[in-house]
């Protein structure tokens, strides 16, 4: 029952006229007019605004968060329990050193380290610890320079993806006080560490300029070497394993070009090959030769071709690896005598190894139904040695060194669950759902061993489905504890995704956006069907574009959940791709078409957008979570979202929305933070399933 009274928010008028139709969108005033500002400074937010923000934060502690809280508790000692928590990497070498990163017991934050190859001390090069403070502390990670002397740190301190980077001088120990102000957070150290090639966003939040900072001089004089002209492309910098080219790439969700600049000598950037609308590429090298990997000449599972490095052109591209229907290419690493490729086949991960000297293949997988698979090396080009990571629902995360030239595979780690985790008492499946246009929708699915599969379980489904990313099937320890109570806890594999090739994406997108959608569901009434759960059993959960997923499944298929989980939820979907000034806008474009431009995208965004589509239906139990400075999924869009199922909504199912104040699109900085915000969620998903908690005794 409930004791404290919801917040509504104030209905003010504000009409919107587009391709001729006429529009009211009652709740656009809770998008702060300066927002930009709001981003680096949450205390400029408008005070009528903050207070319905407030209001809402302190309905949900009322009526959840303070009752819940010994279960929250109890959760987050839970998978605290399962982390080692004074846990360290695995070092990577560079030259007369290896670097490593490592988490001390009760601390938040990594350390970088690093110790001579040739035997010493660890030397500590930065405790975040220390740098974090008090308040959000966004780590963009640290990178020494070629000579070993300098280090470049980056971090953000409010949530807004602002990053300040800071020059460390690795022999005193002490950082420069030329801060590079105000960075996109892309950034990378010229060969001779004389100065940092970095991104910078313009006025609307959008990386579009790389500038180059000479150590030791002013940023207001740092020249720029390279401006996008156009809003719909985002500017990253980069070099290639080889240390041979500084790479800048420009791209947006289906399109991608990238320029050269000499490591050595720097100058002017080379263009590889201009932009081409729907063709992406990116680059490595070796021996003066460019290796490519591209969707080029309908390669849409993607192939691998060469070029002349004085010769980049589309013309001069030779098929290496040509494309294979269904092997999609996933990512590639080109090391000195050989080239890696990750894969997906028939939507499982696998390690393609090419000898360059040879031609000679070796394929790297395993039998498990469901897994996930990864490689990189580390900072070296010449080596044989390539690092593999491995896990699967059931079995936490193994890394391996593989040497090329002996075939030696070392475990350098395997993740320690202190708490005991025996794979053994738990089942995965990978099992498939029929979409309603016949398609078979992959869904991984992890239980405890003795759950009964008789309808009775309760589960949750999680979904994504969006800009072509697949969801890994993982080792989680958050996922443990709604597995250890009896929950069937599950991941579909929905299109919109690439698990089943880059067809799969673009069976997802744009006009057939709805697809996502529909797999969702069809993967929900599969898990009844097959006795896994029960209609109104089921808890959904989706973040980002996956919590636009959970706004449309809402509307949709309402009876179906017992709950749905909505993070930092892009829900207003329309009204945002109307708006050109907001960061994401025209680089989105692309992906889910451009109603300003196209009255048939206006029609059918504005047909699924969950903003749009509320609806005067009883909705399941629902809860929202937000970042004030977030510049990915503004906070005003789940607000609005909430504004207005509380007005329209039938039914006394509960609502919550909660804003974090300090923070952006990942929530609370800090391991143990995040952790927290996960426990609130499952104690949400318990909730909803009637569930008080409690785990089973053996």
């Amino acid at each position: 029952m409930t004791k404290t009274k919801p917040p509504i928010a104030a209905r003010k008028s504000h009409v919107v006229t587009v391709h001729d139709i006429e529009r009211d969108d009652p709740y656009h005033w809770l998008r702060a007019l300066n927002w930009q500002e709001v981003m680096q400074k949450p205390e400029t937010l408008d005070p009528e605004i903050r207070a319905y923000l407030d209001a809402e934060n302190d309905f949900y502690e009322a009526e959840f968060g303070g009752p819940t809280a010994d279960l929250q508790e109890k959760i987050y000692k839970e998978i605290r329990g399962r982390i080692k928590e004074d846990d360290s990497g695995i070092p990577s070498p560079d030259g007369p050193y290896a670097y490593n990163s490592r988490m001390l017991e009760g601390q938040q934050y990594p350390q970088i380290v690093r110790t001579a190859r040739d035997g010493g001390p660890e030397t500590v090069l930065l405790d975040c610890n220390v740098e974090a403070g008090e308040g959000y502390f966004g780590f963009a990670g640290a990178e020494h320079d070629r000579g070993h002397r300098y280090l470049a740190w980056a971090a953000d301190r409010a949530g807004s993806e602002y990053y300040d980077l800071v020059i460390r001088d690795l022999e005193t120990g002490l950082d420069s006080a030329e801060v590079i102000t105000e960075t996109a957070g892309s950034y990378v150290w010229s060969n001779d560490s004389t100065a940092i090639y970095y991104t910078e966003y313009d006025d609307n939040h959008r990386p579009y300029r790389v500038r180059l900072h000479v150590i030791g001089t002013d940023q207001a004089s740092d020249p720029i070497v390279f401006e996008e002209q156009d809003p719909g492309f985002f500017v990253g910098v980069g070099r290639t394993l080889s240390d041979r080219f500084i790479v800048i790439d420009a791209h947006d969700h289906q399109t991608s070009e990238c320029w050269l600049i000499d490591a050595e000598l720097g100058g002017a950037p080379r263009l590889v090959a201009p932009r081409v609308t729907d063709r992406e590429y990116d680059i490595e090298e070796r021996d003066g030769l460019l290796y490519i990997r591209t969707n080029a000449d309908g390669a849409e599972d993607y192939k691998i071709v060469t070029a002349p490095v004085d010769n980049p052109g589309a013309e001069h591209w030779t098929d290496l690896v040509p494309h294979q229907q269904g092997v999609l290419i996933l990512d590639t690493i080109v090391i000195k005598n050989h080239l890696l490729r990750l894969e997906r086949f028939e939507g499982l991960p696998r390690i393609v190894v090419r000898d360059l000297r040879t031609d000679k293949e070796e394929t790297v997988n395993f039998d498990e139904e469901a897994y996930s698979l990864g490689m990189s090396v580390g900072y070296e080009f010449d080596t044989a040695v390539f690092r593999l990571s491995y896990s699967s629902p059931t079995t936490p995360s193994r890394t391996y060194d593989v040497d090329l030239d002996t075939g030696i595979r070392t475990l350098l780690k395997e993740q320690e669950v202190p708490s005991g985790h025996n794979p053994d008492d738990y089942e995965t499946r990978r099992l498939f759902a029929t979409a309603p246009d016949g398609e078979q929708v992959p869904v991984t699915v992890l239980y405890r061993k003795g759950t009964p599969l008789d309808g009775t379980a309760p589960a949750l489904l999680y979904g994504y489905g969006a800009y072509g990313m697949s969801m890994p099937a993982s080792f989680s320890i958050s996922a443990l504890s709604l597995v250890d109570r009896g929950v069937v806890y599950a991941i579909a594999h929905i299109r919109g995704g690439m698990e089943k090739g880059y067809r799969w994406y673009v069976g997802g997108r744009r006009e057939h956006k709805s697809n996502t959608f529909t797999d969702f569901i069809a993967a929900a009434d599969m898990l009844i069907e097959t006795g896994h759960t029960a209609k109104g059993r089921i808890v959904a959960q989706g973040g980002s574009a996956g919590g636009m997923l959970m706004g449309a499944i809402a509307n949709l298929r309402p009876d179906l959940w017992a709950g749905i989980l909505a993070q930092v939820p892009f829900v207003d979907v329309l009204n945002t791709m109307l708006d050109e000034t907001l960061p994401l806008t025209p680089p989105e474009w692309p992906e889910w078409g451009n109603p300003l431009a196209s009255a048939t995208d206006y029609a059918r965004i504005a047909a699924y957008a969950p903003y749009e589509q509320v609806a005067a239906q009883a909705y399941p139990p629902i809860f929202a979570l937000a970042g004030l400075t977030d510049p990915r999924v503004t906070y005003w869009e789940p607000a609005k979202w909430v504004a207005r199922l509380r007005a329209t909504k039938t039914g006394t199912a509960p609502l919550y929305l909660r804003t974090n104040m300090g923070a952006g699109h990942g929530g609370a900085s800090g391991r143990f933070e995040r952790l927290k915000e996960t426990a609130m969620c499952y104690a949400f998903a318990l909730n909803a399933v009637d569930l008080d908690g409690s785990l089973p005794s053996n």
